[in-house]
Parts: C-alpha cells; structure tokens; sequence
C-alpha cells in the first residue's frame, strides 16, 4: 500500500472553520452496503436498531494552547520574546511535553510566563519538543490553564482564524468528563442531550470509554510504504463495566458503532490480546489501515479525514479502499463540509 492511494483533491471552501448550529443540523452521509444517501445527524437514528450500542469517547479537551514571553539578560539590556506552547500530554516524572514555536528560541532553565499566575521553566528539549515543568499543580493548575490557555484547534482551523470563546463550547462534546486531551474526539460534537434522549427512547444504549486524543492526530503520514508508519501513543481506558457492556452487546447479536475513530481505536485495541473486548487501561499505537481484522466494531460514525491519513487508512479498512473513494467523490461532490468542525458519515460495512 502506498501513501498516494489515500490521496484527494479537496477544495478549500468545504473545509469547515466553524460547526454546524445546532449542532445536529450537520449533515450526515450514510453508506450502508452500496447505497449512499444525504441525511442529517437529526436523522440517525433511522439507521440504528434497538439494541445498538453506540461507543462514546469521554475525554475532556483541556486548553492546550498557551502563549507566553520569555525574558532574557543580555550584553545590550532585557530582550523579551513571545513564546507560543500548546501542551501535549503529561510526561513521566512530571511536567508536560509541549510544542513550543519557537523551540530554537528558548532554552533549557529558562521560564516563560503565561498570566494567571501561572510560568513554566524548560526542563529539556528533544525530538522538536520541550519538557516543561510548571509553578502550579492539581487544581490551582487547573485553574489557572482555564483563564490563561485557549482552545486547541486543529492546524488547519487555526491557519484560518485564532481560537476564540465560542470554541470553549463548540470544541467540546455534550458528555465530556475526563480532563486531558488536546483534540477533540470530533464525531462526537454533532450529538446534544435532546439527540441522547431521542435514540435511547428508541432502544439505542451507550457506553462510555476514555481516549485522551493527542496532538499526534494531525502529523502528516512521512513513508510512502504505509506500513512502516509509526503511530503516536494516546492513553486510553475501556473500564471493566464499559467492557462487559459491549460484550453483552455481541452476544445477544447486536452492532456495536463508536462515535469516532478515537473510540473505535481504543475498542480494538482492548480486544487485540485475546481477540474479544475486555478491560483495558494504557498507551496504544495500533495503527489500522487495509487489512485490518476488526473484533468488536460493526459500523463507524465518524467526519471526513485530511487526505493522505492514517484515519483515510482506518475506513478505507472498514469499508474498502474502492468503497471510500466512491463515498469521499460524492461527499465533494455534494459539497459536504470537512474535518473537525464538518459534517458526519455513518459507515455500515457490507
């Protein structure tokens, strides 16, 4: 498999900077078998069947981004230069792996001042990015991030407009609890409580399992020859009860769906040892793309993904390289909306 068969031209004007209001106004694309028809979130639940279970991603994105200064004595006086971070998960032995631009202008020992009372000195820097170790710890750190940081979009957002205070909202799901990641799980935006209610009236349960989505997400595959590619780690936790739910599912015949490529990732990855879900707590990398044997999941809701991805590699798994081509032509062609902010497609394999 090479890189360029998961490439496409996609227009710049379907890529979404801001979401859908109300949030299940977006539009849904439903692939079931061959068919293909244009729908919207509101009407999921024509799609599911009692005893569906759809799989719900928990994690809390935290305010990530920071920008700050760093100050700096010198033969000429005090220099002062703006340093941006945006925080990537926490490090072993404490502190946090950040991104920092420039990285090249900060050095190691140096403190960087954010506001809110809140400073971080730099511990050490390696593979292009920084350990940072902060004043402020537990929930006065907490605190302090929620007024100095901002929402951490996605780069191709972020190139097109600043985060703002309707993105605290908007870049959060309706049931997000678990503080720690700095991508949202994105399917999951385009489900409200009224939503919720409407398809467990119907017969739909859910269960709740916790990946902390990395900024890794958005690394560009690098390796023309796919499977040489190297995943990111993201940690993540199927609970024992989120485990025998699922399973319970399976037995009694029933689909499992998760909302997101997040939540299905994790879902495989706690089936992998033994080949059926089970608890499950730690770091993954699985990397899934054509070929892949998937044990627990039956179907997928998920966005549109960036050319050249290993998410365009994980439903190209689920539904096949020629079915996705198809699926992402008429999503273009029928002007869907892309990526985090976009709209929705429910993937039912054949």
């Amino acid at each position: 498999m090479k890189l360029s068969d998961f490439d496409f031209d996609l227009p710049e004007r379907l890529i979404a900077t801001r979401p859908a209001r109300p949030r299940t106004s977006a539009r849904l694309l439903v692939a079931e078998g061959d068919a293909i028809t244009d729908a919207t979130v509101t009407d999921l639940g024509r799609w599911l069947r009692p005893g569906d279970r759809l799989v719900l991603n928990d994690t809390r994105v935290i305010p990530a981004r920071l920008s700050g200064t760093r100050r700096r004595a010198g033969a000429t006086g005090e220099t002062e230069a703006r340093i941006e971070v945006t925080l990537l998960d926490p490090a072993p032995g404490g502190g946090w792996r950040a991104m920092v631009k420039p990285l090249k202008k900060l050095r190691e020992g140096e403190v960087v001042r954010f506001g809110a009372g809140l400073e971080a000195h730099c511990v050490s820097k390696e593979d292009g990015q920084a350990i940072l170790a902060f004043n402020l710890e537990g929930e006065a750190f907490d605190a302090a991030l929620n007024e100095a940081g901002a929402m951490p979009l996605p780069p191709y957002i972020a190139a097109r407009r600043a985060a703002d205070a309707q993105d605290r909202e908007d870049y959060q799901t309706v049931w997000a609890r678990n503080a720690g990641a700095v991508a949202a799980p994105t399917a999951s935006l385009h489900f409200d409580e009224a939503l919720l209610a409407k398809l467990a009236d119907a017969g739909v349960s859910f269960t709740h399992v916790t990946l902390h989505v990395g900024a890794g997400t958005f690394l560009p595959v690098k390796v023309e020859d796919v499977t040489t590619h190297k995943m990111h780690a993201e940690w993540g936790e199927v609970s024992a009860t989120a485990a025998a739910e699922i399973a319970a599912t399976k037995a009694a015949g029933h689909r499992v769906i998760p909302v997101g490529t997040t939540a299905l990732r994790l879902i495989e990855s706690a089936a992998r040892e033994s080949g059926q879900i089970a608890p499950w707590r730690g770091e993954t990398d699985i990397f899934i793309y054509p070929g892949f044997a998937f044990r627990v999941t039956d179907a997928l809701m998920t966005n549109f993904h960036l050319p050249r991805s290993t998410l365009m590699m994980l439903v190209s798994a689920l539904m096949g390289q020629a079915r996705v081509r198809t699926i992402y032509e008429h999503a273009i062609a029928e002007e869907y909306r892309f990526f985090s902010y976009g709209d929705a497609s429910l993937l039912i394999p054949g």
